[in-house]
């Protein structure tokens, strides 16, 4: 399978699992958060410390999460990241998109490597925007960039 085709098939889970979304609403995690859920997903919050997000109940660990979910967009640190897709694992997620616009952003290469071995699809890096229908600028220019310099996905 082509890394499109996993982005792909990770964008047409409707209900999945957002680890590491801010408490903060001004925060990048946030909008993503909201234009996710104004296209129909249904995105259950996942944060150690929130209680919600934009209304929306949220729950410590994914594993927390019910009814499942089939799918989870990691916004953590890559140390933690490493700890979250050993719980997405346990709790029978089998796809997960590690987030990056910068940096490394949520990418672990161990983390890859434990996906890899456990036969879950990832993600490693992206940021999902770019590949949004319509998402609008900056994420459209920042698709059109990649795709010039040979770094979009096919």
């Amino acid at each position: 399978m082509t890394i499109r085709q996993t982005i792909d098939e990770f964008l047409g889970i409707k209900r999945l699992a957002m680890v590491g979304v801010s408490r903060n609403p001004k925060d990048f995690t946030r909008s993503l958060f909201r234009e996710l859920r104004s296209r129909g997903y249904d995105v259950v919050p996942v944060h150690p410390e929130a209680k919600e997000v934009d209304g929306v109940p949220a729950v410590p660990h994914v594993a927390d999460v019910s009814p499942p979910v089939e799918g989870a967009l990691l916004l953590t640190r890559p140390p933690v990241t490493s700890e979250v897709v050993r719980e997405c694992h346990e709790a029978g997620i089998q796809r997960v998109w590690m987030y990056r616009a910068a940096g490394s952003g949520a990418v672990s290469l161990q983390a890859v490597q434990f996906c890899e071995r456990n036969g879950m699809s990832v993600v490693a890096g992206e940021c999902p925007y770019m590949f949004l229908p319509n998402a609008g600028f900056p994420h459209n220019f920042h698709a059109f960039c990649k795709k010039l310099v040979g770094l979009y996905p096919k």
